[in-house]
């Protein structure tokens, strides 16, 4: 065990190791390519249809599950549906997250259509919960949306932030999309907030599980199941092959890899300057969707500014063991009645890569 950990903080510590081992060629040609190439192949279709989907199915989701599925039938018309085989039972039981991730699909949908020109209008929930999530029709004459531009430059930054504030003018400009605290004691609060809410969901042994059961680790896992949580990149690929990296050792609390992954991810949360919510007066589905709709857009805005974002709403999961920090979030960052949608955090980040989808053949169920 001691001398797993070893390695593993030199792994961390910089590339020498990749050196001494001889393995840096190898992780060169480990960049899941296959998994990336729906990036690529946005806005390369004909069809208006697929051209505006080809950049929806780009957008955030829980547990990057990918829910949609859409049928193409009908001309000039998209019928999308949620994908409950998708359905993140432990730890989205009520299926809110995953509504919400639908929401930020449909808000993308329409600003890709509209720099084709096109306006979207949407049924939602015709047939009520059990059918499709919209019906959304195409029609010519729209103008184009500024925030495209950011479609393909937009993340959700899962990096530590550098130590530097969000300036005054960000945060009143943000205001416009969503609650943002900066406020110091407030920070500090939301802060504790998010990591002990991040406990419980790691220290809950069925919501543990189905996080590590949609880990992809390595490229080719990523490859092979391009949704889920994507961990791949060099330093993964050599735990990997250390055996330091894998699914048993993420399950076992007293291994390297599932210790060492928690100091990484407190000190993620820790570095933390500035929060966003998105807050609604209910909590009904089309609640859920507006609060998606919105959240895209926030993101946008905040890739057009130079800022990370990443959602960090633990906090908000409706299963048991997260009842007080639930009810702790919502005395803390909404009014009475309301519901906090999204909770994430704001700064400046890294650059980071894309993250892994399927391709757009695979989400049309009838054509």
């Amino acid at each position: 065990m001691k001398t797993s950990r070893r390695n593993f903080l030199k792994i961390l510590g910089g590339g020498t190791i990749l050196a001494a081992t001889g393995a840096g060629a190898f992780l060169a040609t480990r960049t899941p390519n296959k998994a990336l190439a729906p990036w690529e192949m946005a806005g390369k279709y004909q069809d208006v249809r697929k051209w505006a989907l080809s950049y929806a199915l780009l957008a955030p989701n829980p547990h990057n599950r990918q829910p949609w599925q859409v049928d193409l039938s009908t001309p000039e018309q998209v019928t999308i549906y949620r994908d409950k085989a998708k359905d993140l039972r432990h730890t989205d039981p009520m299926a809110r997250q995953l509504t919400i991730g639908m929401g930020c699909f449909l808000e993308l949908l329409s600003i890709a259509a509209s720099n084709a020109n096109h306006n979207v209008t949407y049924d939602l929930f015709p047939n009520g919960e059990e059918g499709p999530i919209a019906i959304a029709k195409f029609s010519k004459g729209s103008s184009a949306d500024p925030l495209f531009a950011q479609v393909m430059h937009r993340r959700s930054c899962k990096a530590s932030f550098d130590d530097k504030k969000v300036p005054v003018k960000f945060a009143d400009h943000l205001a416009n999309y969503g609650n943002v605290i900066t406020d110091e004691h407030k920070v500090a609060e939301v802060k504790k907030l998010t990591w002990d809410a991040w406990l419980v969901e790691a220290e809950t042994p069925r919501t543990w599980q189905e996080s590590v059961d949609l880990m992809r680790i390595g490229k080719d896992s990523v490859n092979a199941n391009p949704d889920g949580i994507d961990i791949s990149g060099p330093k993964m690929e050599v735990l990997k092959l250390m055996g330091i990296m894998n699914k048993e050792s993420l399950l076992d609390r007293s291994s390297s890899g599932y210790l060492e992954g928690i100091k990484i991810y407190k000190n993620m949360l820790n570095s933390t300057p500035a929060y966003c919510t998105i807050t609604t007066k209910s909590n009904s589905r089309v609640d859920q969707i507006d609060a998606g709709r919105r959240w895209i857009r926030l993101n946008l805005v905040t890739t057009s500014l130079g800022l990370a974002l990443h959602p960090v709403s633990q906090s908000l999961q409706e299963f048991p063991e997260m009842a007080d920090h639930y009810q702790h979030a919502h005395q803390l960052l909404a009014k009475p009645g309301e519901t906090v949608q999204m909770l994430g955090r704001l700064g400046f980040g890294p650059s980071t890569n894309p993250t892994p989808r399927w391709p757009l053949e695979e989400k049309i169920i009838h054509e």
